[in-house]
């Protein structure tokens, strides 16, 4: 009588080919997936991008009016002269290649030292106007360190120093941050915020 056990076992080429099955499958299936995940989709999210919103797939780069470009609208630059606006503090000096800022807690000895100092210069610079009137967003890091807006508060406070040293009227220069503040988005979405970049090119336009 035969073994019944012998009609269940598989034959030994059965084997060998049962795990060359799943290794071929695997094989095409990574390369399918790195051809469309690794080629065809970067190349149609790239030509898409390019196609509908060339700018911000350039960069969202900034020119000045002999047509150079000076900036990104999404990276803050350091602007350290009094006439100038001043945008947030950077703990990377707005390096875009290392986007973070450090995580210190409110009681770390690194984050009060950089605070007060960031306070100092702001009263060396801003005599006349009150620290308890400064806005938090001049002494404090974004999350990112490249945040390029402040809020629309914290540029009318530096109205003062910027007229007195430039000689344009404080009315004007109102206006001027009044222009250059845009609102929250679809009238809902984030805080009113101004691009310090642009709106010191729009002041160094009435300086010329």
């Amino acid at each position: 009588m035969n073994n019944p056990l012998q009609k269940t076992s598989p034959a030994p080429h059965a084997k060998v080919g049962a795990a060359r099955i799943p290794l071929g499958i695997a094989l095409r299936m990574s390369l399918v997936f790195i051809v469309l995940c690794g080629v065809l989709y970067p190349l149609v999210t790239t030509g898409a991008a390019q196609l509908l919103m060339p700018k911000q797939a350039g960069g969202s780069l900034i020119t000045d009016g002999d047509g150079n470009v000076v900036g990104s609208e999404l990276i803050g630059q350091n602007f350290t002269e009094p006439q100038y606006f001043h945008g947030r503090v950077s703990s990377i000096e707005y390096n875009g290649a290392g986007s973070g800022s450090n995580n210190y807690a409110p009681s770390n000895p690194d984050l009060m030292e950089r605070t007060k100092a960031s306070i100092e210069a702001w009263k060396e610079n801003n005599p006349g106007v009150p620290v308890s009137e400064l806005p938090m967003d001049l002494v404090t890091d974004s999350g990112s360190g490249l945040d390029p807006h402040i809020s629309p508060q914290a540029a009318d406070i530096q109205v003062p120093r910027i007229s007195k040293l430039t000689g344009i009227a404080e009315a004007e220069l109102d206006q001027l941050v009044k222009d250059h503040t845009k609102g929250r988005d679809l009238g809902v979405f984030g805080e009113p915020r101004v691009n310090v970049l642009k709106l010191n090119l729009a002041l160094q336009e009435l300086l010329n």
